[in-house]
């Protein structure tokens, strides 16, 4: 393949050509008719669609487009590192360091590399409040995924209420308004037997 002769089209080119790999990196969760599982390309075109459906319940003083960059490249770290089951315990006591070797190589690809790694650094810091709408988005979809497809992924891993509550903690300020659905959901959940108690 011919690049082009300026060098940062050319690493645009390059980048583009290995955020690809995205499309091949599959995901515990599946899609939400429950016929396969999801890749990350796919959950993260799912969260930009979700940032815009959900804007008005964002927390005051979000930047839209900010939340947009993170939700595109909050997972970009899986192409190198993998996808790390959300409560494997295990697998998650080295993630981050995985994930922090794959942005080194990742996000040098581009031009605006750095602040792209800023902002995917932000995401997982979850302090700001436009980090706080953008993972409570992330947590959301394979919630919903779970509560479509009769405890999925908590039920093959024996994932409990309370594991489930410490992960959708962050939408009680990142989308408040949905907090109280998500209470009921997980409820409804444990009482079908899809969750333990």
């Amino acid at each position: 393949m011919i690049f082009p002769k300026d060098a940062d089209l050319s690493r645009a080119l390059e980048f583009t050509i290995e955020m690809d790999k995205m499309k091949s990196i599959f995901r515990r969760s599946s899609i939400f008719d429950g016929s396969r599982r999801e890749n990350d390309a796919e959950h993260s075109y799912h969260i930009c669609a979700m940032a815009l459906a959900f804007e008005k319940f964002a927390p005051e003083g979000v930047d839209l487009l900010r939340v947009l960059k993170m939700l595109i490249v909050h997972d970009i770290v899986e192409i190198d590192a993998g996808d790390t089951f959300a409560y494997d315990k295990n697998a998650n006591l080295s993630k981050k360091e995985r994930e922090s070797a794959a942005a080194d190589r990742l996000f040098s690809m581009i031009e605006n590399g750095a602040e792209l790694r800023a902002l995917w650094e932000e995401f997982d810091d979850m302090q700001t409040p436009d980090a706080l709408y953008a993972i409570s988005l992330d947590r959301l979809q394979p919630f919903l995924a779970n509560c479509l497809n009769k405890g999925d992924t908590w039920f093959a891993g024996g994932v409990g209420k309370e594991a489930i509550l410490a992960r959708m903690a962050p939408v009680e300020k990142g989308i408040p308004a949905l907090w109280p659905t998500i209470l009921e959901l997980i409820e409804e959940n444990v009482e079908q037997g899809y969750v333990g108690k």
